[in-house]
């Protein structure tokens, strides 16, 4: 087993979680997460990352490995959350923005552990849906790049399988079921836990699934402020009354009056208009804000109705002093995670590594989120000539930002550079330049 030379900062990274895997495997695990980043196979199997990585023989350790990343994914993404917090990515902002969701991944055959039934998403042409596979719980770090906009770098997630299929599950693994609402919960303690030391404010964007009350009173004891989309007929109250000089008793938390969002949105007066930048380009935006109580959140939110082309919509968020631009500023940045999700599928072939063992399907999934987080803060500060070769395509010379695809490529070039600078000296570098002619060959087939 050989591995190749990676970029010396992508080195580091790589190596601060190789000694958090069993010091049996962590020569293997090295080599696997080298053959993900380097394998240009188009079915993203774990036999193409050994493959790519040199791993022959040792394939047993390879699967092995991917295992024991699945039972510690927990003490790893601590690494790459530390990581991300050192790098300039997060550095020059003066918030932490966090975003979670959860997603599928399409798996195939009938002994796929922790495998079911899911929402589909996006159905697609076909409009199925429901799809079979597993559905991972994502918390990510949420970063804007100077010029290629908001970027999320996923950290951690947990595997979410329906109490139903929890039988399938052998006992050995030792799997409880836990809801997804609990699995948000336990992702925002965690990072809350990580992230109290920076001193920066946190805020959370979530989906309107999670606009719940544990996930609420979660983040407010973290002291993070959350933002989510708010359902149309969400149980809204107005702002309590002061209460009399001299009466007596508990001061009133709710107040009496019944907001509703519908009568809100469908009256005429009251809209604004603000441009704000969203998606990294600046955009009118007509809205109304006002503050209300809602018991989920125990107290006060600034509820914000957006009017939109094809009707309206309603956020929240739980500090009433937030700004409008704030507020849809988080929720245009929950977005990212979409795109995330996307390049993580397209780019690295999440959910296509033909694994059985949970804890390996979990492992591997993993792997898949901190490749796109590493390869995007390595690329943080390249400019573009250096991420896209267009050379051998003189007429596509359209502006437009690098995609993580033009990322994952330049990586590769790189990497192949270094090997070739280090093959030249020595002398023995004869044999060093078949060696690497063979493996250059095996890396394009």
């Amino acid at each position: 087993m050989s591995s190749w030379k990676m970029p010396v900062v992508l080195s580091t990274w790589i190596s601060g979680l190789t000694t958090l895997i069993d010091r049996r495997l962590r020569d293997v695990f090295a080599l696997v997460f080298s053959g993900l980043l380097l394998t240009r196979e188009r079915r993203r199997t774990c036999t193409t990352w050994f493959r790519a990585g040199g791993i022959t023989e040792e394939f047993q350790r390879g699967y092995r490995a991917v295992g024991s990343t699945g039972r510690n994914a927990k003490a790893l993404g601590m690494s790459v959350l530390f990581d991300i917090a050192k790098s300039p990515a997060a550095a020059a902002s003066e918030r932490i923005k966090l975003t979670l969701d959860d997603t599928p991944s399409q798996r195939y055959g009938p002994d796929v552990e922790g495998a079911g039934l899911h929402h589909n998403p996006t159905p697609g042409p076909s409009n199925q849906p429901f799809l079979y596979g597993h559905v991972f719980v994502t918390l990510a770090w949420a970063v804007e790049h100077p010029k290629w906009g908001t970027i999320s770098l996923p950290m951690r997630a947990e595997l979410y399988v329906r109490q139903k299929d929890m039988p399938k599950i052998p006992p050995e693994r030792k799997w409880e079921f836990r809801t997804k609402i609990e699995q948000a919960v336990e992702l925002i303690d965690w990072a809350g836990k990580m992230l109290d030391h920076t001193g920066k404010s946190i805020w959370l964007a979530v989906d309107g699934g999670y606009a719940n009350r544990d996930v609420i009173q979660a983040a407010k004891q973290r002291r993070i402020t959350l933002v989510g989309r708010l359902r149309k007929d969400a149980r809204l109250r107005s702002l309590p009354e002061p209460q009399p000089a001299g009466k007596r008793g508990r001061k009133p938390k709710y107040g009496k009056e019944v907001i509703s969002l519908a009568k809100r949105a469908g009256h005429r007066a009251g809209w604004q208009q603000e441009e704000m930048v969203l998606y990294g380009m600046k955009v009118m935006k007509t809205y109304k804000t006002f503050l209300v109580t809602w018991r989920p959140a125990g107290g006060v939110i600034r509820v914000v109705v957006v009017k939109e082309d094809n009707g309206w919509l309603a956020f929240f968020c739980t500090d009433p002093e937030a700004t409008v631009a704030e507020i849809l500023e988080m929720v245009a940045d929950r977005n990212s995670l979409e795109q995330t999700f996307k390049d993580v599928k397209e780019v690295w072939g999440a959910g296509q590594q033909q694994l059985r063992n949970l804890h390996a399907n979990i492992g591997a999934w993993h792997l898949n989120l901190w490749a796109y987080t590493l390869v995007e803060l390595w690329a943080w500060e390249m400019p573009e000539e250096e991420l896209v070769d267009r050379s051998r395509s003189p007429w596509d010379d359209g502006p437009r930002r690098p995609s993580h695809a033009d990322r994952r490529k330049a990586l590769l070039r790189q990497t192949l550079q270094n090997e070739f600078r280090e093959v030249q000296d020595g002398p023995d570098a004869k044999q060093k330049l078949r060696d690497f002619a063979e493996r250059l060959m095996l890396l394009a087939i």
